[in-house]
């Protein structure tokens, strides 16, 4: 389970909590700008936008989690089992497999508006990376900074949905988490009022009282509404430093504890790393469970003209300043 959000100050953010119950050595990953990329299809692009992002590079290829371009394009996959649904090959338009998508959209798109004409003649085609490495169900989150779209492969077809509020997670379908924000409309950053009845005299007794009801558990329905609380009634601040800061608190309201989610065997669901980029500057940063210590990837000081991949393995030893 995930939670992704768009997030906007001066600049523009975008990121993650990967929650799994183990580590696949994803690797903070830059792809420069004439990596060749080899579709399923047959297809060869050998000039694109560069990316960063976390990937599983495996057989040499980047299998990302999630990416941002160098025109600050940004998409994520989250997991989405039970509904996601792909394709068999179309001959009439042109077949992306799901573990391509983020290379495919992000490699030739500059922002939302040409991903979506190139999502409109594209088939999710339903071809594993491997035999050892079937397709995982995912819905994903695409974002610039102006706009958030999710996209969902389903039996009844693709969709798409406007993501106004710059947030994904996992099941149920995303017009069901859209819908269900509704129900807590009453809930606000203020100190609530009395509409309880006017009969009788009430007064709040704590700052905080206009979020009672807010969801405190894990599940991906309550994780959305958390996420979309916080992250829509976040201050916005200026810099850099306070920016990411923000984002990292946001991600932190979601994020999962080992212990708290058994899926089985004495394993437990945690949240194994937090990713924060600044789309306008290229810039990567995560923390994962055992660091807090936010770590930053620049993918300008690297020579983006050029053809191999360049991976960092993530930092996830505790690093403690230590004062006296």
């Amino acid at each position: 389970m995930c939670t992704a959000i768009s997030y906007k100050t001066e600049e523009h953010y975008f990121g993650r909590n990967l929650d799994l119950h183990h580590s696949y050595k994803e690797t903070v990953t830059v792809t420069p700008r004439h990596f060749p990329f080899h579709f399923r299809n047959g297809t060869v692009i050998e000039n694109h936008y560069a990316l960063i992002g976390m990937a599983n590079v495996n057989y040499g290829y980047p299998l990302y989690y999630e990416a941002t371009n160098e025109a600050g394009l940004s998409l994520a996959g989250l997991n989405f089992p039970q509904n996601a649904v792909y394709c068999t090959g179309s001959v009439s338009k042109e077949n992306i497999t799901p573990f391509e998508l983020i290379p495919w959209l992000l490699g030739q798109c500059k922002n939302t508006s040409e991903a979506l004409q190139k999502i409109d003649t594209m088939n999710l085609w339903n071809c594993p990376f491997s035999d050892e490495l079937p397709l995982t169900p995912l819905h994903w989150m695409i974002s610039d900074r102006d706009r958030s779209f999710t996209i969902e492969s389903m039996a009844d077809g693709l969709k798409i949905y406007e993501n106004s509020p710059g947030v994904l997670t996992n099941n149920p379908p995303f017009y069901y988490h859209i819908h269900n924000l509704s129900n807590y409309i009453n809930l606000t950053c203020h100190q609530p009022s009395n509409r309880f009845s006017d009969k009788i005299a009430l007064e709040p007794y704590s700052l905080g009282m206009g979020a009672i009801g807010l969801p405190g558990d894990l599940s991906s329905q309550s994780r959305f509404i958390r996420a979309a609380f916080t992250k829509l009634n976040s201050v916005a601040v200026t810099g850099e430093s306070e920016s990411i800061s923000q984002f990292f608190h946001i991600l932190a309201s979601v994020a999962q504890q080992k212990g708290l989610n058994c899926v089985g065997n004495g394993e437990y669901e945690y949240t194994i790393y937090s990713s924060c980029c600044n789309t306008d500057r290229g810039i990567y940063y995560y923390t994962t469970y055992e660091n807090s210590q936010i770590t930053a990837v620049d993918m300008y000081k690297e020579d983006l003209d050029t053809k191999d991949l360049i991976s960092y393995p993530l930092i996830t030893g505790q690093q403690v300043l230590r004062q006296n």
